[in-house]
């Protein structure tokens, strides 16, 4: 009795699906970084998704760079003649709308709302709060694990200040951070590989430190 070829070629599955299925299983999902960055116009910009506003971002931040740091203008001053020369004109405006029976200047409703200065309290409250936790993490509980992050932060930054004034670092930083989630969202496999490399290497030395003090991280832990 002959087979039924329809039957043996339905029985077997596709070797598409058989070959891609074990790549699939022992491939992670990827972080979305566009949520981690708050979903929103913002993480737009700086994964270049709106690449008008990326763009304008980077250009006012080299031009604003390079006309305080480069051309020698001094901030202070800049804002006060601005203020001056827009403070001038509006009471020019003025004047000169009511002898020639013209509308006044269009300006908003000058002030700040409960709302918003609360808002702005809040969030300040919430920074204030982590320093002094982290404060108090240093200073009561001792955690070594929070002194040698402070300080390897600290350190850094008064590594970098040597180099760069805080102008061109907030500069780099605005750079960074146009360039950095891109990079990371078209290679994001490569760079957790990576990373989990480095973080293997970096618990190795901190078990290391720990052990010359008499203390494990598991223990640490534990307590």
């Amino acid at each position: 009795m002959a087979a039924d070829p329809s039957a043996s070629s339905s029985a077997a599955p596709p070797l598409s699906t058989a070959a891609t299925a074990p790549s699939s299983s022992r491939g992670r999902a990827r972080r979305s970084v566009h949520l981690a960055l708050g979903g929103g116009s913002v993480a737009d910009a700086l994964l270049w998704r709106r690449r008008s506003a990326a763009t304008a971002a980077a250009a006012c931040a080299t031009a604003f760079w390079y006309f305080f740091e480069r051309a020698g203008y001094s901030f202070l001053s800049v804002v006060a003649n601005a203020l001056l020369l827009l403070v001038a004109i509006l009471f020019f405006w003025a004047k000169s709308a009511l002898l020639l029976n013209r509308p006044l200047p269009p300006l908003p409703n000058l002030e700040v709302s409960d709302e918003v200065v609360e808002k702005a309290a809040n969030e300040a409250r919430v920074w204030i709060n982590r320093v002094l936790a982290i404060g108090h993490d240093i200073a009561i509980k001792r955690d070594r694990k929070v002194f040698l992050e402070v300080i390897l932060v600290l350190w850094l930054v008064s590594y970098i200040g040597r180099f760069f004034n805080f102008l061109t670092v907030v500069y780099i930083g605005i750079l960074l951070s146009l360039t950095v989630p891109a990079l990371y969202d078209k290679y994001q496999d490569h760079v957790d590989e990576k990373l989990g490399i480095a973080h293997s290497l970096f618990l190795k030395q901190y078990d290391n430190i720990l052990s010359k003090t008499g203390e494990s991280r598991k223990e640490k832990k534990t307590q």
